[in-house]
């Protein structure tokens, strides 16, 4: 029985600089008996140099190599057509595929016996699994930076200030979306001093919203209206009509807010639009939006564009801002790795990799339950991955 030997590779999306083992996740996996290639390269986006990976037990070599040698390959986000086309039968490829995203692809390597094993398919209510869950693990540092960012592009102070120039009043922050990155978003706002407001369509988000010093809004639904909770802690997709209802509703709120951070997403699909460009019209020059769920299928806020930063005409700063993990390539990349290190420890039977498909975390990873349709076609509903403001 020969060593496993996993790979990670340098990531090829335009601006992507996470990298998805760090030198002190190769540490791990060496002690657990694996052996470790990493592709020349690969962690220069977050600070991490060749000659770190080689003292913490890597082998660091050309692509080529890597994809020749490794049992697993291992990567952040979905491989572009040149990296897929290359990987080999029998060869697993561990990321955030997307699979619902990206069906054309992962259905194409299915054909050629690359086995997929994603993510952001794990099943979030497992505590067994928390250890692996990459997507809550990258939400926390979007959050994170998202409150920087805003208090970065905004013109004012966040926290109130009193000085012998005069008080400068808190900034209001409202947060859209009580998920794992909007409770990071709010937390962070608040330690920056400025007043927080949250909504979440989902009721038992209120206590946590409110654990952590912010207001939650409260929006009245009519009595016999089903409530916004989904399955496993989520919150369901709004109908139309639900998700106008509630876009009237905001809208008073977000005019008064210096600051807004939407942070809504639904695997897969387009995310639900929360701040119409009339809403945007309504707040005061100075103002900053920043748009997490921003992405090539749309945004929470219309005219936002993914890794665009305009100054609308009234004066208000948009900000689409779909890769903000990615910004903070060093943090993100270490949560990252740590959620590999502990997948691979759940994967690993006697040296070996064993994709069992009765095990209701491998099982649910393999995403055999995804149709494989063209990238064009239709997708199932699913319920949103991060945020309850939808």
């Amino acid at each position: 029985m020969g060593t496993l030997t996993v790979g990670a590779i340098r990531e090829q999306a335009p601006g992507e600089r996470r990298v998805a083992l760090v030198p002190e996740a190769v540490t791990l996996l060496r002690r657990a008996g694996l052996d470790v290639l990493v592709e020349t390269g690969a962690g220069s986006g977050a600070w991490f140099g060749d000659a770190d990976y080689a003292a913490a037990g890597a082998t660091v070599v050309p692509a080529d190599e890597l994809y020749e040698r490794a049992d697993a390959v291992l990567c952040v986000g979905p491989p572009n057509a040149e990296t897929a086309a290359v990987l080999r039968p029998g060869q697993v490829l561990i990321g955030l595929l997307e699979p619902l995203r990206h069906r054309a692809l992962t259905g194409e390597l299915a054909e050629r016996g690359v086995r997929t094993v994603s993510l952001d398919l794990l099943p979030r209510t497992l505590s067994r699994a928390q250890s692996m869950d990459a997507l809550t693990s990258q939400a926390n540092v979007a959050g994170y930076k998202a409150a920087l960012l805003a208090a970065d592009t905004y013109d004012r102070f966040f926290p109130m200030l009193t000085t012998a120039a005069g008080t400068a009043p808190p900034a209001a922050v409202l947060v859209l979306g009580a998920g794992v990155a909007g409770l990071q978003a709010i937390a962070t706002a608040r330690r920056l001093g400025a007043v927080v407001s949250a909504y979440d369509v989902r009721p038992e988000s209120r206590g946590e919203v409110e654990s952590l010093g912010a207001r939650f809004l409260d929006i009245q639904r009519p009595p016999d209206e089903e409530s916004g909770a989904g399955q496993g802690g989520y919150a369901r997709e709004l109908t139309d009509q639900e998700q106008q209802d509630q876009r009237e509703a905001l809208d008073a709120y977000i005019a008064r807010s210096d600051v807004v951070i939407t942070t809504a997403q639904v695997p897969g699909r387009k995310p639900p639009l929360l701040v119409t460009a009339t809403a945007v019209e309504r707040m005061k020059p100075g103002s900053v939006v920043v748009d997490l769920a921003a992405s090539a299928l749309g945004g929470n806020v219309e005219g936002s564009e993914p890794e665009k930063t305009v100054v609308l005409d009234g004066g208000v700063t948009l900000i689409g801002a779909g890769r903000l993990s990615s910004a903070m390539a060093t943090a993100a990349s270490t949560a990252y790795s740590r959620n590999l290190v502990a997948l691979l420890r759940h994967l690993l039977r006697d040296g070996e990799l064993v994709l069992d498909p009765s095990d209701e975390i491998t099982g649910a990873l393999l995403g055999d339950g995804v149709e494989h349709e063209p990238a064009d076609g239709p997708t199932a509903t699913q319920e949103p991955a991060e945020g309850g403001a939808s």
